[in-house]
Order: structure tokens, then C-alpha cells, then sequence
């Protein structure tokens, strides 16, 4: 028998550590810098899950809602029970992508547009944002300036004193490729390989 959403949940050391026992306080809530902007209660995300409910369970899946958190982690800080919503949210995200339910959900789609640009850069490049991948085709609002300083970059980035593309030490230098494998061995070993693998799959089955 196929183990329940609640029973993969408690089986993520984030979940195990972040739910303790929400008294219904609304603290989290209250310091949360994401309630301020986003239709989003961490308060209420704990206590849905607390309640162990199959489809409500599913529903935070498939929403908007769990992709809100920033994971700043304000909520660990003030909670008086002990309770983290943010660690509980990372284990709803890793569910969902797990089960393929974050495409139902216009901010979980965007998860494999992170994974293809801050993802790919990680271990193609060994940075997060990398020069000559920021195209004015993908990123229009970088408007003509942006060309002209991809076109001059070699030039702009040695006066500012960047080791742009070079061996050895510097802001922007050639990352080696025995430190890309070890990048590669990390992302293996923790899980990230096969959750960039399972936003692939997923993403092609839509």
C-alpha cells in the first residue's frame, strides 16, 4: 500500500524538526516578512498539516501558498512552542516536487525555470548568476545597455578589477573542474540531482 502524503511528510528530517505542537498563536504570522506582501499564513500552513488531513494535504501541494516563504526563518526565532514553519514548508516544496504536484500551481511551475537558469549556472559555472547567460532573449528588461556592456564585459570588468574568465583568484574567475565535480558530487549526495531530474520529468509530462 502506497504510503500517505502525511506519512511521507513525517519522514523528512525538516518536518520532524520544524512541527512540534502549534498552540494557534499567530506569532509566525505576525513576523513573517512574506505575510506582508503575499496572501500567505504560516500559522495556518502548521496547523493544516498538524491535522494529518489527506486532501488538504494535497491542496497546499498543488497551491500557490507553500512557494510564498522567502525561508528567512523569522518563525523559528519568535515561535514560543518550539515550531518552524519554514522547515515545515521545505518539506511540503520537497513533496511536491517529489509527487509532481507543484505544475497545478502557477509558482511551483516556476521552480524548473529556477533550476534551468540558478540551477544550471550552479554546476555549468560554479555561480548563481553568470554573465554569459543573462541574454537579452531570456531577460528583455535588461534593455540595450545590458548588450553593450556583454559586448565591452572583458574590458568594463579588468578596470574594475575582475578576473573575468581567468585562472586563479578574482570576482568572476574560471571556477576549476575539479571543484564543478565536487559541486556535482554535493548536489548528488543531498538530493538536488534527483530533484532537478524529477522537475524535468514532470515538466515534460504536462
Amino acid at each position: 500500500m502506497a504510503e500517505s502524503l502525511y506519512q511521507q511528510l513525517k519522514k523528512d528530517i525538516r518536518f520532524i524538526e520544524g512541527l512540534n505542537a502549534c498552540i494557534n498563536c499567530g506569532t509566525c504570522t505576525a513576523v513573517c516578512p512574506a505575510a506582508q506582501f503575499y496572501p500567505y499564513d504560516p500559522r495556518q500552513v502548521t496547523i493544516t498539516v498538524e491535522k494529518g488531513d489527506e486532501k488538504e494535504i494535497e491542496q497546499l501541494l498543488k497551491s500557490n501558498t507553500i512557494w510564498y516563504c522567502g525561508e528567512c526563518l523569522s518563525c523559528k526565532t519568535r515561535c514560543p512552542r518550539g515550531n518552524t514553519p519554514g522547515y515545515i514548508i521545505q518539506a511540503l516544496r520537497n513533496l511536491s516536487i517529489d509527487t509532481g504536484f507543484y505544475a497545478f500551481s502557477e509558482k511551483g511551475r516556476q521552480q524548473i525555470i529556477v533550476k534551468r537558469t540558478v540551477g544550471e549556472n550552479i554546476l555549468n559555472h560554479g555561480y548563481c548568476v553568470y554573465l554569459d547567460e543573462i541574454t537579452l532573449k531570456e531577460h528583455p528588461e535588461q534593455g540595450p545597455i545590458w548588450e553593450w556592456f556583454r559586448n565591452h564585459a572583458n574590458s568594463i570588468l579588468k578596470r574594475l578589477g575582475a578576473n573575468y574568465k581567468g585562472d586563479g583568484a578574482g570576482t568572476m574567475r574560471n571556477i576549476s573542474k575539479q571543484d564543478l565535480d565536487e559541486l556535482k558530487q554535493i548536489f548528488d549526495e543531498t538530493g538536488a540531482t534527483e530533484r532537478f531530474e524529477n522537475l524535468e520529468k514532470n515538466d515534460h509530462e504536462q
